[in-house]
Formats: C-alpha cells, sequence, structure tokens
C-alpha cells in the first residue's frame, strides 16, 4: 500500500460531498409526483452510479500497488461514470418543461448532438497530430476515456439545446443540464486521472463531481414552478445547426493546413454531424408538415364555424350564402319564420327559447333530402335551399308547417307554434343572383304573416308592389295624426224594431292627399305591425269622447263604442287611460264601449280576462265584436266579463236552412245571449229581410247598411236631433245579468255557423229570456 496521493485525497473530497448531494436528490424524487418524480429519481440514480463509480476507482488506487497506465481500472471507471452520466441525461431531458412530449425530446437529443459532434471534431482537431494543445498530457493510452468524453460533449450540446428551447422558465432546466455537464466532464478527468496516473487531472475531476451534483440537486429543489408551454415550432432558432457546422469547417481547415490527416475520430465526428442534421432536418420537416396540417385544419373548422350556428348546427346566412353560389341554376329557397315566438322568450325565458329553436333544428333537418341545406338566418328565421323546382318546394314547405306546428314538449312543458313560411325559386334569376333569390323569399314570407300566419306563401312579382305600398303607408302613417289625415265617422246601432239610433260605432278613416282614401283593413294591419296602433287608438278614443260629450251636452241619449286592438287592451295602464280620458272630458263610463275583436279571445286567456275586468271595473261596458267568426268557445262566453255580444255579419247573411228560416243562427246565438245575460247586437244587416230574422229572433240591437253607414258626427246629430224632437229613444244595453243562483244547468252542444267548431256550454234551463234592467244614470 502506498501513501495517499491527490487523487485519494480528491476521492476522500468526493465521498464527503457527493453522498449528501445524491441524498437530496433521492429525496426530491420521493416527494414529487408523475413526470416531475420520474426524472428527479433518475438524476439521483446517475448521481448515485457516477459517484459509486468514481468511488469505487479511488478506493482501488488507494489499496491496489499496480502501477499506470491503469487501462483496465480507468476503463471500469470510465464506463461506470458514463453509464451514471447516461442516466442523469435521461432524468435531464424529462425534466418538466424541458420538452412538450417524447417526439420533442428527440428533436432536443438530436440537436445535441449536432453541437456534440462539432465539439468532438473541434476536439479532436485540438488534441490530433500536428495540433496537439496537451502534448504528453493526452490520454493516448486510455481509449476507455472517449465514451465519458462523447457523453461530455452530448451534455453540453444539450444544454445549449435546453436554453434555446427549454419552456419557460429555463434556468432551472438549464442548471440541471449544466450539472450533468460538469458531472460528465469530471468522468473523464477521473477516468483519465486514474488511467495515467495524473494526480492534477484526477484532482480537478473529483472536485467537479460533487459540484455538478450540488448543482443539480440545488436546481430540482426549486422545481415546483410551473412552466410555460411553447410548441410553436416558428419558435424555435436554428443558430444551434450553423454555428456548429461553421466551427466544424473552419477547424478541419486549420487542421488541414497545418499538415494533419482525417483519420477515424475524424470521421466519426464528421459523420455524426451529418446524420445528426439529416435526423434532425427529418424531423423538422415533418414537424413542418404536421404544424401545417394543424393549421390547415383549423383554418377549415373556423371557416366552419364562420358558416355554422353555434345553437342549432345548421347554416348559418354565410353558409347559406355560400350554398346559394354554389347551387347552381335549379334552385328553390323556402323561407321560414316562427309565429309567435318571442312570447315564449318573454314568458318562459331564454333557455326554453333555445331548446325550442334547437328543436326546430333538428325538426328541418331530418326533414329534408340529400343535397339540401338548412340554415339559420337568425332568432326565429330559417332557410332550407332546395335542389328543385317550386311544386316541389311546396310540398315540402306544407310538410314543414305541419312538422313545425306539433307540440315543443321542453322541461315537461308544453310550447305550441306556427310557422310562416315562403317559397322563392331561381327561375327568372342568373346563378349570381343569390340576394335576389333571398329577398324573394323573405317577402313570401312576409306576405304569408300579412296573410294570417300560420300559411304557405309561394313569391308573385305583384308582392313587391304590395310590401313597396306597405312600407309607404308606414311611413306616411307616422305623420297622419300630426297632418289632420284622420277622422272619425259613426254608423249608428238601432233598437230593433223601431229602427231608432241609440248608438253609434266610431270607425277611423284615413285620406291621403296623394294616396287617396286608405282602407281600415290596409293601415290598421300596418299600424299593429309597426307599434303605431297604440298612438293612432288612444287618439281615436279621445276623439270618440269628444265627439259623445258634445252629443251628451246638446241632449241625446247615446252610447259609442270604440274599437280595441289586442296590443292596446295589453298595454300598460290601459284602463287607467281609458278612465283619465273619461274623466277628462266629463263623459260617463257607461256611455262608452269598447269592442275587442273573438280573435283576441285566441290569445292568453287569464291575461285577457284581467284586462277585461279592469276595464269593466272603470264602469265602461265591453262588447265581444264578431262572434261566429273565430274562436271563441261557450265556456269562455261564461267566465269573459263583456256585456255585448255583437253576431259576425256571416252569421247574420247566413242563407235558409233545410227547416226554410233564414239565418237559422241567428236564433241561437240570440237565444245564447240572453241567457248568458248579455246584450245581443247583429251587424251587418243589409237587407229587409235579414232584418226580419233578427228581429224574429229576439234581438233587441242591429247595425248595417240598411240603417246607414258610417258618416260624420254632424251627419248622426242630424238624425238624432230629428228623433229627440219626435220621441224618446229606446234605453241603452244593461250591464249583464247572472243567470239565477238556483237554475239548474244542463249540457247542450251547438254549432255555430260556417268555420265554427262545435262547442260545448252549460246553459240554465229556463226557457224564459229575462230583460235586463233599464240603466242607471
Amino acid at each position: 500500500m502506498q501513501s495517499p496521493s491527490g487523487v485519494e485525497l480528491a476521492g476522500l473530497a468526493s465521498l464527503l460531498i457527493a453522498v449528501p448531494a445524491v441524498a437530496v436528490l433521492g429525496d426530491s424524487g420521493r416527494r414529487h409526483t408523475g413526470a416531475a418524480r420520474r426524472a428527479h429519481l433518475l438524476l439521483a440514480a446517475g448521481g448515485a452510479v457516477a459517484t459509486a463509480a468514481a468511488l469505487a476507482g479511488v478506493i482501488t488506487v488507494l489499496l491496489t500497488t499496480s502501477q499506470p497506465p491503469r487501462v483496465g481500472l480507468g476503463t471500469a471507471v470510465a464506463a461506470g461514470m458514463a453509464l451514471g452520466v447516461l442516466t442523469l441525461l435521461v432524468g435531464a431531458a424529462l425534466m418538466p418543461g424541458a420538452a412538450e412530449s417524447a417526439g420533442a425530446a428527440v428533436r432536443h437529443l438530436l440537436d445535441g448532438l449536432v453541437i456534440a459532434a462539432a465539439f468532438w471534431f473541434v476536439g479532436w482537431v485540438l488534441i490530433a497530430e500536428p495540433t496537439r494543445i496537451l502534448g504528453d498530457a493526452t490520454p493516448m493510452a486510455c481509449l476507455s476515456v472517449l465514451i465519458p468524453a462523447g457523453l461530455t460533449v452530448v451534455s453540453l450540446g444539450l444544454t445549449i439545446v435546453l436554453a434555446l428551447h427549454a419552456h419557460r422558465p429555463r434556468l432551472i432546466t438549464v442548471r440541471v443540464a449544466a450539472g450533468v455537464s460538469l458531472v460528465s466532464g469530471s468522468a473523464v478527468a477521473i477516468a483519465s486521472g486514474i488511467c495515467q496516473d495524473h494526480d492534477a487531472v484526477g484532482l480537478a475531476g473529483a472536485l467537479l463531481l460533487p459540484a455538478g451534483l450540488v448543482v443539480i440537486a440545488r436546481a430540482v429543489k426549486i422545481a415546483d414552478r410551473p412552466v410555460e408551454v411553447v410548441g410553436d415550432v416558428t419558435d424555435r432558432n436554428t443558430a444551434y445547426a450553423i454555428v456548429p457546422m461553421v466551427a466544424m469547417v473552419g477547424a478541419l481547415g486549420y487542421h488541414l493546413a497545418r499538415g494533419g490527416s482525417f483519420d477515424l475520430y475524424g470521421f466519426l465526428g464528421a459523420s455524426v454531424e451529418g446524420f445528426a442534421l439529416v435526423g434532425r432536418q427529418f424531423l423538422a420537416l415533418r414537424d413542418v408538415r404536421r404544424y401545417t396540417l394543424e393549421l390547415r385544419e383549423r383554418e377549415a373548422h373556423f371557416r366552419e364555424l364562420a358558416h355554422t350556428d353555434p345553437l342549432t348546427g345548421l347554416a348559418n346566412r354565410r353558409g347559406l350564402q355560400r350554398a346559394l353560389r354554389a347551387s347552381g341554376d335549379s334552385r328553390v329557397l323556402v323561407g321560414i319564420d316562427l309565429d309567435g315566438f318571442k312570447t315564449v322568450n318573454d314568458m318562459r325565458g331564454h333557455d326554453v327559447g333555445d331548446a325550442v329553436l334547437t328543436e326546430v333544428g333538428e325538426r328541418v333537418r331530418r326533414n329534408l333530402l340529400d343535397g339540401d341545406v338548412a340554415a339559420r338566418l337568425g332568432g326565429d328565421e330559417f332557410a332550407v335551399l332546395m335542389r328543385g323546382n317550386a311544386e316541389e318546394a311546396m310540398l315540402t314547405a306544407h310538410r314543414l308547417l305541419a312538422v313545425l306546428s306539433e307540440p315543443y314538449e321542453v322541461e315537461g312543458l308544453a310550447v305550441f307554434l306556427s310557422a310562416s313560411i315562403g317559397v322563392a325559386d331561381s327561375t327568372t334569376l342568373s346563378p349570381a343572383d343569390t340576394g335576389e333569390l333571398i329577398r324573394d323569399a323573405d317577402l313570401a314570407l312576409r306576405y304569408a304573416k300579412l296573410r294570417g300566419k300560420n300559411r304557405v306563401e309561394r313569391y308573385q312579382a305583384r308582392y313587391d308592389e304590395l310590401l313597396r305600398r306597405r312600407g309607404t303607408l308606414e311611413n306616411e302613417l307616422r305623420h297622419a295624426i300630426d297632418r289632420d289625415q284622420l277622422r272619425l265617422v259613426f254608423q249608428p246601432v238601432v233598437a230593433l224594431p223601431s229602427m231608432r239610433p241609440v248608438g253609434a260605432e266610431a270607425l277611423l278613416r284615413w285620406h291621403h292627399p296623394t294616396l287617396g282614401a286608405v282602407r281600415p283593413d290596409e293601415f290598421i294591419p300596418v299600424a299593429e305591425e309597426s307599434g303605431l296602433i297604440n298612438r293612432i287608438g288612444a287618439w281615436v278614443l279621445e276623439q270618440a269622447c269628444i265627439q259623445l260629450a258634445d252629443w251628451l251636452s246638446r241632449g241625446h241619449d247615446v252610447w259609442v263604442s270604440v274599437n280595441l286592438s289586442p296590443k292596446e287592451l295589453h298595454s300598460t295602464d290601459f284602463a287607467g287611460h281609458v278612465a283619465d280620458v273619461l274623466e277628462q272630458h266629463g263623459v260617463p263610463p257607461q256611455r262608452l264601449v269598447l269592442e275587442v275583436t273573438e280573435h283576441a279571445v285566441a290569445t292568453d286567456m287569464e291575461e285577457l280576462i284581467s284586462r277585461l275586468a279592469e276595464l269593466r271595473a272603470t264602469g265602461v261596458r265591453v262588447a265581444l265584436d264578431d262572434f261566429g267568426a273565430g274562436y271563441s268557445s261557450l265556456g269562455q262566453l261564461r267566465t269573459l266579463p263583456v256585456d255585448i255580444l255583437k253576431i259576425d255579419r256571416l252569421l247574420v247573411a247566413e242563407p235558409e236552412s233545410r227547416t226554410g228560416m233564414a239565418a237559422p243562427l241567428v236564433d241561437v246565438v240570440v237565444r245564447m245571449g240572453h241567457r248568458l245575460g248579455l246584450e245581443v247586437l247583429a251587424e251587418g244587416i243589409g237587407t229587409p229581410a235579414q232584418r226580419a230574422a233578427v228581429e224574429e229572433a229576439g234581438c233587441r240591437l242591429g247595425q248595417g247598411s240598411l240603417f246607414g253607414w258610417g258618416v260624420p258626427a254632424e251627419h248622426l246629430e242630424a238624425q238624432l236631433q230629428t228623433l229627440r224632437q219626435g220621441g224618446s229613444p229606446r234605453p241603452l244595453p244593461a250591464p249583464r245579468s247572472a243567470p239565477p243562483v238556483d237554475a239548474a244547468a244542463r249540457s247542450q252542444v251547438v254549432s255555430l255557423g260556417p268555420g265554427m267548431r262545435q262547442l260545448r256550454a252549460l246553459l240554465p234551463s229556463d226557457p224564459g229570456f229575462v230583460a235586463p234592467p233599464s240603466e242607471s244614470e
């Protein structure tokens, strides 16, 4: 045994410092989980193997008397430490933030090999003949040192690559890789020192080993910060490939200029460089290709999203236009709009509305043929692009109308909707006129709504003129009141059989200086759709009350009725507005009759009853107009707070029945109205025969052209003045009276005329009429 040298002392220092560093790495691996745990345990294992190999070599030198060169022992130490360094390299490559995937780790390794091959080649130039900068210290006899030397240059290359491409924060990963480089350098130094008995080289290696392990241990101890993953290939630098090649070319030129030769080691470095570059280029091209495909897929995805409705999955307006441009000549567009969908959103909420829209889209999709394109254009508006002719499209439209009218079950509740559908074909349009086809379908759709909704309309050229006139009417109607273009006429209501005027219905007329006389059935729907009906209705109510107050002040014992729009009736505090107008003009409330059309009964029944009750609470009378032409049932009549039942003109003008009676249903309605405590008024009486039939049925009030058309107020006043001088008028219609409390009830099924359903009502069984009490002033 010989006295300890610098190598032995350095080994003892490594034992004292490296072992705690390995213990820190093991403890860090035990505390972490997932990828960090695996990486830290590999680092601990690699550090332990490298330390054990170094200590084994030192102890062997200490305990033996073998003389240098110790090739076998140096080879064993080099191999053992190289195994530890290789494990450390794998652990460094698996550190969180080093690479986003296994493929990225392979790319980093190839990048490191490119740089390592350059280091190897330059190192070969420096230590080979004729340069040989290490002189006699060159470990020519210990070829095994080349293994840790190769790992050293790979570690340096990996450190540089991680410094360029590791995810942020990079400092921890770079520290780990730098520590691995120090450990691999110590392997070269210790193996070389043991092999050729260079104490200074061995001492340097023994100091590098614990230094590298301490650097790694300190780095992994603070490696818990989250990393920022960046996987965009455009963020990668390419200097790692250019600089090494420049260095290799420069070193080779210098080596050849000094008279050196290109031996096996230089060939090995150049080969590794070439293959690494080729492999890296292959991976780069694959990355670029994959990245390009991803960009294309994303572009296609976002382009499809730009043409798709996110709620229903159907095409949106852009998608429909794209399909129109690609559809060619034979194409038909079906426009669909849901009727009353806004009420669903207002009453049930937008979640229920969205569920209904989703179901509508699904129903439309299920009823299409191959090649058809369904789209949601926005809100509750849909469209279907078909290839075919207009007749086929009309059949499809009627099928869709039936399908969309079926109930929608949402959250255990049934939602009932109808649809209006417009159909337009491109027989007269060029393939480029996509906007015209959409416009034509929209015009047909609007016309379907104007004609009562829940129907299918095919586009016709005259729709342009009709809707253009409608737009003109809307614009002009906005200024009709301010320009004093509206006026009221009054159609008398007479008592039967005396035919004395007892009241009048106020009828609105519009005379435009250029459009001429515009019919009410033309401008009233325009006013309702445009929202002008509330203002116009308020004007009509005030003018009627002003005229009624004037007649009453002149001693005429009459009442006036005013028609109400459903939108007016459902407006906020309408009853309060009516009371204010009556009070302002000093009109007794019972002198005003407000008429509600029977079609309004088809709306929300509970709200209608509430609104009518509020109106009756002010003292005014309520009349149900056009009875027999709509949807009201006898059961509803028992609950509706109305005073007067106006028989529709269709029932009055009904021809003789098989029993020989003219207008047979008038008798039924009059008897029913009287039994329910209602006054009955027959409107549309135009002939003496109709008057006779109404009188025979017991109807006490009549209205129609036989008694006079709507006339200006002064003309009707002249009639009233004449009657006032000749006698007293008939009494006003009385409020409804309830049936006797003790009257038995019986079930009766009554058919109420053309188009009406059979309706069932519970009527008192007493056969007589109860005469209404006279009006109390």
